[in-house]
């Protein structure tokens, strides 16, 4: 099932941003779940909503007349694609899974005024550019141009964080630390520097995963956008247990966490955990396919990543009406604040139209 027109298209790429920004608030929602514990059920959840999404819509033929549309369904497609393609997408889960555990860690440990701004940043920037590399689809101009302007708002929201912080400093807890017992490791604190690396680290990873998904949807026998999911899902899968674990043995603040406990925590902890998954996946299926829809109504895959991370945005809005992260702020910062969703909404409006003036 593929759109068919370009209005089908951009609303799947907005769908994605909306999921993209928003599974996180499920990570705030699970209070007291370590995050190592909690993506065994995001993961899982990623896994089950690929293979659902694969089994059902992937399973419909296309009817539309145009060569250029994917056909193959799901079954077909993983029977005559080469094991190079389905490597890719599975290689792109792992990084991608690295990644947004490294995102969340630093988040944990300097807060979102470093981590959202250096990561998200570093991965508007790399994914856009790296998937035009790839497939090239849109007027480049302004492409570029929308990516930049996006940057300068993740710029100013972050100079709007650290503002903030030096009136009333609002670092985003932790989760709460159980008592330490007999024979446990001391509980690790992270300096200022951690939370950079983390989030620099993250940055890189997210801005890879996406061309290498992109690239096993290219060539003679290529992955349809359900299978893609699939597959990639099947990296997020796998590699959570042994990014998890190192973790747990090796936690970047807090104490050492064992296993077991996934099976002690809060029968609620574990909804959230799978409620954040299917948020996710069902973002990155939407993008996946807005990616692969013909040429005539393609918005192309460095459009469809750069209106995803504009995610960063929701997850802005997120903070400022929900979580009040901002409340009693300055009017200094309300400006940066205000600055920052006049550059998203302008830098993604040039990313929206791109590809019309490329045509």
């Amino acid at each position: 099932m593929i759109p068919v027109t370009y209005e089908i298209t951009l609303a799947l790429t907005i769908l994605t941003m909306l999921c993209w920004g928003s599974w996180a608030n499920t990570t705030k929602m699970a209070k007291g779940y370590r995050f190592e514990l909690f993506y065994f059920d995001y993961s899982i959840a990623v896994f089950l909503v690929a293979t659902v999404a694969a089994l059902t819509l992937g399973m419909m033929d296309s009817t539309s007349n145009d060569p250029q549309m994917f056909s193959l369904n799901f079954i077909d497609n993983m029977s005559t694609t080469f094991k190079a393609n389905i490597g890719f997408a599975m290689i792109g889960g792992a990084v991608f899974n690295l990644a947004n555990m490294l995102l969340v860690a630093a988040i944990g440990v300097a807060g979102m005024a470093v981590a959202f701004p250096i990561g998200i940043g570093l991965a508007l920037i790399g994914g856009a550019v790296l998937s035009y590399i790839v497939h090239p689809a849109g007027s480049a101009p302004l492409l570029f141009s929308g990516v930049g302007l996006v940057f300068m708002a993740i710029i100013v929201s972050a100079l709007a964080h650290a503002a903030h912080n030096r009136v009333e400093p609002t670092q985003v807890p932790a989760a709460p630390l159980q008592p330490r017992r007999r024979g446990e490791a001391a509980e690790r604190k992270p300096s200022a520097m951690t939370g950079i690396v983390l989030s620099l680290a993250s940055g890189v990873l997210m801005a890879v995963w996406y061309p290498l998904v992109e690239i096993g949807k290219r060539g003679d026998l290529p992955l349809g956008p359900y299978t893609a999911a699939f597959c990639f899902s099947l990296g997020v899968l796998i590699t959570t247990p042994v990014y998890s674990i190192f973790f747990m043995r090796l936690p970047v603040q807090g104490r050492e966490v064992e296993f077991k406990e996934y099976f002690h925590a809060r029968p609620v902890h574990h909804l959230i955990g799978l409620l954040g998954g299917l948020i996710w996946t069902v973002g990155t299926i939407a993008n996946f396919v807005a990616s692969s829809a013909p040429s005539s109504v393609n918005v192309g895959p460095a459009i469809a990543y750069a209106l995803g991370q504009g995610a960063a945005l929701i997850s802005t809005l997120w903070g400022l009406f929900v979580w009040r992260e901002f409340k009693g702020a300055r009017p200094g910062v309300v400006v940066r604040l205000a600055l920052m969703l006049v550059l998203y909404v302008a830098g993604l409006g040039l990313v929206a139209i791109a590809p019309l003036q490329g045509k």
